[in-house]
């Protein structure tokens, strides 16, 4: 008993239209979804979550190709990384390698019973993303 709560973890799976969101749990053991939001109401997001629970870290998925080269997200998300770091000075950012994220998410959503219906909902697939982010980052030791 009397295990201790830490500061939480977010991650970030960051698309264009929709960014999908997850937080870890008061121990830091496993990832929860927390949604998917408009690129425009993210920082909004995150400042209300910062109302209940300490955040320690931001992960954001980083798009690099199979060989470990930069793509074209690449930039988009560097951007969007560099407008979170304006708007949280006091929370550390760091990236995480999402190549095949989304695929091994869709794999778990199948896997996991969901109907075709359900896992092609808008969103969906992008906060299992980043759940799939945060427990492996989780799992790694952070």
């Amino acid at each position: 008993m009397g295990e201790k709560t830490k500061k939480r973890i977010l991650a970030i799976d960051y698309g264009t239209k929709r960014i999908g969101l997850a937080k870890s749990d008061p121990f830091g053991i496993f990832a929860q979804p927390v949604g998917t939001f408009s690129p425009e109401k993210i920082t909004t997001v995150i400042s209300s979550l910062l109302l209940n629970d300490p955040i320690e870290k931001i992960i954001v998925g980083y798009p690099l190709d199979s060989d470990g080269t930069e793509n074209r997200m690449t930039g988009i998300v560097d951007c969007f990384i560099e407008k979170l770091k304006k708007a949280f000075p006091e929370i550390s950012i760091e990236t995480i390698d999402e190549h095949g994220s989304s695929r091994r998410a869709g794999k778990l959503l199948v896997e996991s019973g969901f109907s075709r219906r359900k896992r092609q909902q808008k969103g969906r697939l992008d906060c299992a993303t980043a759940c799939l982010l945060l427990q492996t980052y989780l799992e790694s030791g952070g």
